[in-house]
């Protein structure tokens, strides 16, 4: 228990640490919301200084800090200029679009690297295995821009999937399930370029991890006892090689969360990407630091899942968090 407390104290310091740096370095960017309102003739000086003092904004920096702390703890995370409410309910919005596209890919990514990277430690320096690393490999110098714009060429020219959003026209008007068939229709491009994105890299660290186990003494000891090879695949050398593929677990999340922000505005998928963006052009101070501290706390969860995964996965780590 002290191990799971002391990961989410330190969870819990990070996403402080995020927010006063996120506060900060937005509040000294150049610019405001409210510039250019300036250069419009038809509102006043004595206009712009009334919102601005409406918003807080010519309060000094540590108390405008303290009002957002204060508005977070009453759920609202500050308040946006751009949609004139509370950000809170803007970003949950988005951040379940961005969950369900970032958990898909997470799990699809993680469904093929890990037998395939396992049957390509097997079959290390085959010609199978060569084929697939040279694959994977070129799938590691694509950009994830050009990778996205490239499926969505693809489904332009071949009508096969819908290019953009999340649903189609009429949506509500739909039935339950094809209600979920047209999402699914639609989270086919986002999910294929995030998968294809990461893939390389969750199947390179696989490989290499099982490689590894491959040529240890008691995998060896039992091959000669006539234990099956998938047996000793997949019932000892995948669980002896866990620890640092559930460490990457965490990170893969991280990594995919970075990447479909990107992918969302690229495809229009109604997630904190396209949103985050919008703010950060229109100076929306709140926005972005909501959407950025939503990022974080997506983030920070992963690794903590992780962290979960590998206190119930490995016994020392249990032993020693007792004995301290």
């Amino acid at each position: 228990m002290r191990y799971l407390l002391r990961r989410l104290g330190h969870a819990l310091l990070l996403l402080a640490g995020v927010s006063v740096l996120t506060f900060l370095f937005t509040a000294l960017a150049p610019g405001t919301y409210f510039d250019e309102m300036r250069m419009n003739p038809q509102i006043g000086p004595e206009t712009i200084a009334a919102l601005r003092a409406q918003y807080g904004l010519d309060k000094p920096l540590p108390l405008r800090y303290v009002f957002w702390l204060s508005s977070l703890v009453h759920g609202e995370m500050g308040f946006s200029f751009a949609y004139n409410s509370p950000v809170a309910p803007l970003l949950v919005v988005r951040a379940r679009n961005t969950l369900l596209l970032t958990i898909t890919s997470t799990l699809l990514a993680w469904a093929i690297a890990l037998p395939l990277g396992t049957w390509s430690a097997e079959r290390m320096g085959r010609l199978p295995d060569r084929l697939l690393s040279l694959g994977t490999a070129m799938l590691l110098v694509i950009p994830d821009l050009a990778l996205a714009l490239g499926l969505l060429v693809l489904a332009v020219r071949s009508g096969w999937f819908p290019t953009g959003g999340m649903a189609s026209v009429g949506f509500e008007t739909l039935s339950p399930f094809n209600k979920l068939r047209d999402v699914a229709l639609h989270m086919i491009l986002p999910v294929t370029a995030l998968v294809l994105s990461t893939l390389p890299l969750l199947f390179r660290h696989v490989r290499a991890a099982i490689a590894d186990i491959l040529d240890a003494p008691f995998l060896l000891a039992a091959l000669g006892h006539g234990i099956p090879k998938r047996t000793l695949l997949y019932r000892y050398a995948l669980p002896a090689a866990a620890n640092p593929l559930i460490s990457l677990f965490g990170f893969s999340i991280g990594m995919l969360l970075s990447g479909s922000l990107l992918i969302e505005v690229v495809m229009s998928w109604p997630g904190l990407g396209p949103l985050l963006l919008e703010a950060i052009l229109a100076r929306d101070l709140y926005v972005v630091i909501g959407g950025i501290l939503f990022s974080t706390f997506f983030l920070v969860g992963g690794n903590l899942f992780a962290d979960l995964l590998l206190y119930w996965a490995d016994p020392r780590i249990r032993t020693e968090s007792n004995a301290q």
